[in-house]
Protein backbone atom coordinates (compact mmCIF):
# COMPACT_ATOMS: atom_id res chain seq x y z
CA UNK A 1 0.00 0.00 0.00
CA UNK A 2 2.79 2.48 0.41
CA UNK A 3 4.54 1.72 -2.95
CA UNK A 4 1.53 2.09 -4.19
CA UNK A 5 0.40 5.07 -2.44
CA UNK A 6 4.01 6.45 -3.17
CA UNK A 7 4.04 5.75 -7.35
CA UNK A 8 0.13 6.97 -7.34
CA UNK A 9 1.11 10.69 -5.72
CA UNK A 10 -1.55 9.96 -3.10
CA UNK A 11 -2.39 12.37 -0.70
CA UNK A 12 -5.08 10.08 1.51
CA UNK A 13 -3.77 6.81 3.49
CA UNK A 14 -5.69 4.66 5.70
CA UNK A 15 -3.65 1.77 7.29
CA UNK A 16 -6.27 1.68 9.99
CA UNK A 17 -7.62 -1.54 11.83
CA UNK A 18 -4.97 -3.89 10.20
CA UNK A 19 -2.50 -5.20 13.21
CA UNK A 20 0.25 -3.37 12.69
CA UNK A 21 3.02 -3.70 15.41
CA UNK A 22 5.12 -1.21 13.82
CA UNK A 23 5.65 1.13 10.56
CA UNK A 24 8.64 1.12 8.23
CA UNK A 25 10.77 4.11 7.72
CA UNK A 26 9.46 3.97 4.31
CA UNK A 27 6.46 5.28 5.27
CA UNK A 28 8.48 8.68 5.41
CA UNK A 29 9.02 8.84 1.58
CA UNK A 30 5.33 9.70 0.92
CA UNK A 31 5.94 13.65 1.26
CA UNK A 32 3.17 14.06 -0.61
CA UNK A 33 0.83 12.93 1.87
CA UNK A 34 -1.79 15.34 3.29
CA UNK A 35 -4.46 12.69 6.04
CA UNK A 36 -2.76 9.57 7.14
CA UNK A 37 -4.74 7.22 9.44
CA UNK A 38 -2.66 4.54 11.49
CA UNK A 39 -5.88 4.30 13.65
CA UNK A 40 -6.91 0.80 14.89
CA UNK A 41 -3.40 -0.53 15.45
CA UNK A 42 -1.51 -1.98 17.73
CA UNK A 43 1.44 0.60 17.34
CA UNK A 44 3.53 1.07 20.98
CA UNK A 45 5.87 3.77 18.62
CA UNK A 46 5.93 5.76 15.66
CA UNK A 47 8.98 5.69 13.54
CA UNK A 48 10.92 9.23 13.51
CA UNK A 49 10.61 9.19 9.49
CA UNK A 50 7.55 10.69 10.05
CA UNK A 51 8.27 14.22 10.51
CA UNK A 52 9.34 14.06 6.78
CA UNK A 53 5.43 14.16 6.06
CA UNK A 54 5.80 17.98 6.13
CA UNK A 55 2.34 18.28 4.14
CA UNK A 56 0.15 16.65 6.43
CA UNK A 57 -3.01 18.30 7.23
CA UNK A 58 -4.26 15.28 9.06
CA UNK A 59 -3.03 12.65 11.23
CA UNK A 60 -5.20 10.14 13.18
CA UNK A 61 -3.12 7.67 15.92
CA UNK A 62 -6.39 7.09 17.86
CA UNK A 63 -6.65 3.40 19.16
CA UNK A 64 -2.79 2.36 19.51
CA UNK A 65 -1.10 1.61 22.43
CA UNK A 66 1.37 4.64 22.01
CA UNK A 67 2.88 6.00 25.62
CA UNK A 68 5.46 8.94 23.63
CA UNK A 69 5.51 10.57 20.82
CA UNK A 70 8.75 11.03 18.36
CA UNK A 71 10.32 14.46 18.09
CA UNK A 72 10.60 14.11 14.57
CA UNK A 73 6.44 14.71 14.56
CA UNK A 74 7.06 18.82 15.92
CA UNK A 75 8.07 19.21 11.97
CA UNK A 76 4.51 18.97 10.89
CA UNK A 77 3.64 22.46 10.75
CA UNK A 78 0.58 21.81 8.74
CA UNK A 79 -0.93 19.99 10.90
CA UNK A 80 -4.65 20.84 11.87
CA UNK A 81 -5.96 17.84 13.19
CA UNK A 82 -4.30 15.54 15.32
CA UNK A 83 -6.01 12.51 17.27
CA UNK A 84 -4.32 10.81 19.89
CA UNK A 85 -7.25 9.06 21.71
CA UNK A 86 -7.08 5.92 23.29
CA UNK A 87 -3.06 5.55 23.54
CA UNK A 88 -1.44 5.01 27.07
CA UNK A 89 0.29 8.68 27.04
CA UNK A 90 0.86 10.26 30.13
CA UNK A 91 2.35 13.21 28.61
CA UNK A 92 2.40 15.13 25.85
CA UNK A 93 6.20 16.37 24.07
CA UNK A 94 7.15 19.90 24.83
CA UNK A 95 7.42 20.14 20.67
CA UNK A 96 3.45 20.41 20.88
CA UNK A 97 3.31 24.22 20.21
CA UNK A 98 5.42 23.80 16.82
CA UNK A 99 2.19 22.94 15.08
CA UNK A 100 0.89 25.85 14.98
CA UNK A 101 -1.91 25.75 12.70
CA UNK A 102 -3.45 22.78 14.72
CA UNK A 103 -7.39 23.58 15.02
CA UNK A 104 -8.23 20.24 16.60
CA UNK A 105 -6.64 18.19 19.15
CA UNK A 106 -8.33 14.64 20.86
CA UNK A 107 -6.72 13.85 23.82
CA UNK A 108 -9.63 11.28 24.73
CA UNK A 109 -9.04 8.10 26.70
CA UNK A 110 -5.31 8.55 28.24
CA UNK A 111 -3.68 9.39 31.06
CA UNK A 112 -2.70 12.75 31.92
CA UNK A 113 -4.31 13.86 35.01
CA UNK A 114 -3.70 17.54 34.12
CA UNK A 115 -3.58 19.13 30.73
CA UNK A 116 0.39 20.56 30.39
CA UNK A 117 1.27 24.35 29.92
CA UNK A 118 2.23 23.85 26.47
CA UNK A 119 -1.00 23.60 24.67
CA UNK A 120 -1.73 27.52 25.94
CA UNK A 121 0.18 28.03 22.82
CA UNK A 122 -1.71 26.59 20.45
CA UNK A 123 -3.67 29.68 19.48
CA UNK A 124 -5.61 28.48 16.22
CA UNK A 125 -6.85 25.57 18.45
CA UNK A 126 -11.13 25.46 17.56
CA UNK A 127 -11.72 21.57 19.06
CA UNK A 128 -10.20 20.22 22.14
CA UNK A 129 -11.43 16.77 23.25
CA UNK A 130 -9.94 14.95 26.57
CA UNK A 131 -13.00 12.87 28.12
CA UNK A 132 -11.93 10.27 30.11
CA UNK A 133 -8.66 11.47 30.46
CA UNK A 134 -8.31 11.17 34.33
CA UNK A 135 -8.08 14.78 34.51
CA UNK A 136 -8.12 16.14 38.57
CA UNK A 137 -7.78 19.20 37.56
CA UNK A 138 -7.58 22.00 34.88
CA UNK A 139 -5.04 24.99 34.61
CA UNK A 140 -6.08 28.80 34.95
CA UNK A 141 -4.84 29.43 31.63
CA UNK A 142 -7.17 27.30 29.74
CA UNK A 143 -9.32 30.78 29.40
CA UNK A 144 -6.34 32.15 27.03
CA UNK A 145 -7.38 29.71 24.38
CA UNK A 146 -9.17 32.41 22.75
CA UNK A 147 -10.36 30.26 19.53
CA UNK A 148 -11.79 27.49 21.49
CA UNK A 149 -15.37 26.27 20.55
CA UNK A 150 -15.82 23.51 21.19
CA UNK A 151 -14.18 21.43 24.68
CA UNK A 152 -15.19 17.90 25.62
CA UNK A 153 -14.11 17.25 29.51
CA UNK A 154 -16.71 14.18 30.24
CA UNK A 155 -15.55 11.08 32.19
CA UNK A 156 -12.70 12.93 34.14
CA UNK A 157 -12.38 13.41 37.87
CA UNK A 158 -13.12 17.22 38.21
CA UNK A 159 -14.31 18.71 41.24
CA UNK A 160 -13.84 22.13 40.27
CA UNK A 161 -13.92 24.52 37.34
CA UNK A 162 -11.69 27.60 37.13
CA UNK A 163 -12.74 31.31 36.92
CA UNK A 164 -10.84 31.45 33.58
CA UNK A 165 -13.45 29.25 31.70
CA UNK A 166 -15.54 32.83 31.80
CA UNK A 167 -13.02 34.13 29.12
CA UNK A 168 -13.08 32.23 26.21
CA UNK A 169 -14.59 34.26 24.11
CA UNK A 170 -15.94 31.63 21.19
CA UNK A 171 -17.02 28.91 23.11
CA UNK A 172 -20.35 26.92 21.85
CA UNK A 173 -20.15 23.46 22.91
CA UNK A 174 -19.17 22.33 26.09
CA UNK A 175 -19.19 19.07 27.62
CA UNK A 176 -19.00 18.03 31.18
CA UNK A 177 -20.57 14.84 31.46
CA UNK A 178 -21.91 15.71 35.36
CA UNK A 179 -23.28 12.98 36.92
CA UNK A 180 -20.96 10.55 34.53
CA UNK A 181 -17.56 11.19 35.94
CA UNK A 182 -17.07 14.36 36.99
CA UNK A 183 -18.10 15.31 40.88
CA UNK A 184 -18.77 18.85 40.29
CA UNK A 185 -21.04 20.15 42.62
CA UNK A 186 -21.48 23.24 41.42
CA UNK A 187 -20.72 25.07 38.37
CA UNK A 188 -18.49 28.46 38.56
CA UNK A 189 -20.09 31.38 38.63
CA UNK A 190 -18.18 32.41 35.32
CA UNK A 191 -20.34 30.00 33.16
CA UNK A 192 -23.08 32.07 33.06
CA UNK A 193 -20.64 34.68 30.91
CA UNK A 194 -21.41 31.70 28.38
CA UNK A 195 -24.78 30.78 28.51
CA UNK A 196 -25.54 33.33 26.09
CA UNK A 197 -23.71 31.53 22.97
CA UNK A 198 -24.77 27.95 23.68
CA UNK A 199 -28.27 26.26 24.54
CA UNK A 200 -28.48 23.64 27.32
CA UNK A 201 -27.92 20.45 24.53
CA UNK A 202 -24.72 22.01 23.80
CA UNK A 203 -23.23 22.64 27.43
CA UNK A 204 -23.63 18.72 28.84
Amino acid sequence: MIEEAQRSGAKKLYLSVMKLTELPESLGQLTQLQSLNLSGNRLTALPESLGQLTQLQSLDLSYNQLTALPESLGQLTQLRSLNLSSNHLTALPEWLPQLTQLQSLDLSRNRLTTLPECLRQLRELTNLGAHDAELTSLPTWIGELASLREFNLAGNKLSSLPESFGNLPRMEKLFLGIGTGNPLKTLPPCLSRLSKRFSKRNCG
